[in-house]
């Protein structure tokens, strides 16, 4: 089995760029790579929600996990892995995409719960564990049930905690209790002890990340990080280290961005919000749309609040 520690730090969920006649913008992937790593990026989430996963075709979303890790193998003078998005609601796709992000390099997979079709728990338990058993490569579970509908249950996440190259879970519940419970759960069964068996356990919930990782996680899959690399990357290492007041500080600070980029649904905000930077072009495909002229205005007074804009 591929090696299994689990990730530590900020892994931005990291947006695809597109050009104005809505193909993938490869060039600039390879910039945003490159401006995440010279960021402080920990990790590089690829082909996610906020990747537009779902209108890109299969041959594109291949492409785009192995452009990111050719880019990022560049960078000889740190490594900063590729989490590659390879979820489905067919347990057969997600097997291929899992196996070709294996091939060209990728350092993980993160799978969600499969969407729309409802799966029992049962049914969840099965999907995820006859993935790993087909593909080696560390998988990060991903629970986000106001996206896909059906919620991974607290003891199926246990289960899938003990299952050989399982190594975490993205917790974008936003519930605080519910992940508490989680860590301890996984504290109580030892999982985050040196010598056994790990798992990791991150937010992907920008606004409540910071008290998971005070309260024991690893780490924030994070949207925010688009935009705000460096800050989320200092986060993430105070909040994991214990540093109440630095992450604090640091938390108030993003609070603007945390609450603004998510004023229409994800990542419609973020993909203007990075246009507006100069990071790369605002297309994106239907049924995603550009953020409205309304939200505009308040989405650029939180980016001049937080010092990203400044003309």
């Amino acid at each position: 089995m591929t090696s299994t520690t689990p990730l530590t730090g900020s892994i931005v969920a990291l947006i695809t760029p597109m050009l104005d006649d809505g193909s993938v913008d490869y060039a600039g992937l390879r910039k945003l790579v490159d401006w995440h790593i010279a960021e402080g990026t920990d990790c590089i989430g690829v082909v996610g929600t906020t990747g537009e996963s779902p209108t890109v075709s299969v041959e594109e979303h291949c492409e785009i996990i192995r452009v990111s890790v050719e880019q990022a193998a560049k960078h000889t003078e740190r490594f900063v892995p590729i989490m590659a998005g390879c979820g489905a609601n067919s347990t057969a796709e997600a097997i291929e995409l899992a196996r070709y992000a294996k091939k060209v390099g990728a350092h993980s997979q993160l799978q969600v719960v499969p969407y729309y079709n409802r799966p029992t728990q049962e049914g969840q338990y099965l999907h995820f564990k006859k993935i790993i058993e087909n593909v080696d490569l560390p998988m990060y579970l991903y629970n986000v049930p106001g996206r896909t509908v059906a919620d991974m249950a607290h003891d199926t996440v246990m289960r899938l905690a003990q299952v050989d190259g399982i190594v975490g879970i993205k917790e974008a519940t936003g519930n605080i209790e519910r992940a508490q419970w989680l860590i301890k759960a996984v504290q109580d069964k030892g999982l985050n002890r040196a010598g056994n068996k790990s798992f990791g356990i991150y937010s992907g919930d920008d606004p409540t990340a910071v008290a998971l990782m005070l309260c024991g996680g690893q780490g924030n899959i994070s949207v925010t990080a688009n935009i705000a690399p460096r800050k989320m990357h200092e986060l993430c290492l105070a909040a994991v280290g214990g540093d109440v007041s630095t992450a604090m500080r640091l938390q108030f600070e993003l609070m603007p961005l945390h609450k603004n980029l998510f004023v229409e649904a994800n990542p419609i905000p973020v993909k203007w919000a990075a246009a507006r930077m100069g990071l790369c072009g605002s297309a994106m495909r239907l049924p995603m749309t550009t953020l409205s002229t309304a939200a505009q205005g308040v989405l650029e007074q939180a980016m001049r609040v937080t010092g990203l804009l400044k003309d």
